[in-house]
């Protein structure tokens, strides 16, 4: 693990193994009520020419973990999420990412990004919305919320866009049928994907890891 810089989100990194003239780049955003550390288990294993970012979200919880935004939950409307919230990390994450570039003398070309759950959630809306940062997507067990999506998204440039899919059939946490709806999705902005599904609950089976890793392996 490098040392890292005090950028305005708090990180910690993996430097590549393996030295490449330029140094491609994996961000990674984890899931409601957890830290940076978590799909940090990942990174040993990832292609060894990835720099490894992981994120902490910039809203504590009691009495520990994090969030890239509130969720409500209200006797008369059910659960819901602070969508303003959601909007302002989603341009933290933006601007995070700029910074990282710059400070660790990265591939601007050549940046993926892995979430899981909230941490998905706010990376579909980081990729649609700034679709000239991001090269490749990792979404797993997570949903698109059109509502956080930049104002004028849909006349973006998605050509060079790549998406991964994946989630668990029997989620009990997001409905495998809310993760369903983005391919579909996708589709209208032409960017071509399916979802990967695998029999697990809110999480990530082994399969589904080894799947990402090479469809990673073969885009970066």
């Amino acid at each position: 693990m490098q040392t890292t810089k005090a950028l305005s989100l708090h990180h910690i990194i993996k430097t590549p193994t393996v030295q490449k003239e330029k140094t491609p780049v994996l961000f990674m955003f984890h899931g409601y009520g957890s830290d940076e550390n978590d799909l940090f288990s990942f990174a040993s294993e990832l292609p060894d020419e990835l720099c490894i970012i992981s994120v902490r979200a910039p809203y504590p919880m009691q009495p520990s973990g994090n969030a890239w935004y509130a969720i409500y939950f209200d006797a008369d409307n059910g659960k819901f999420s602070d969508d303003e919230q959601a909007i302002e990390s989603r341009d933290k994450i933006a601007t995070f990412i700029d910074e990282a570039i710059e400070a660790y003398h990265l591939d601007a070309s050549n940046v993926s990004i892995l979430g899981f759950s909230q941490g998905t959630i706010l990376s579909y809306a980081v990729a649609l919305s700034y679709p000239e940062k991001i090269k490749n997507v990792i979404a797993l067990s997570g949903y698109l919320n059109e509502a956080i999506l930049h104002e004028n998204y849909s006349k973006n440039d998605f050509s060079k866009l790549n998406i991964y899919c994946s989630h668990g059939s029997v989620d009990p946490v997001i409905p495998i049928d809310w993760a369903r709806k983005a391919p579909a999705f996708f589709d209208t902005l032409g960017v071509k994907t399916t979802l990967q599904e695998f029999p697990v609950g809110h999480g990530v089976h082994p399969q589904n890891f080894y799947q990402f890793k090479e469809w990673l392996q073969n885009r970066i």
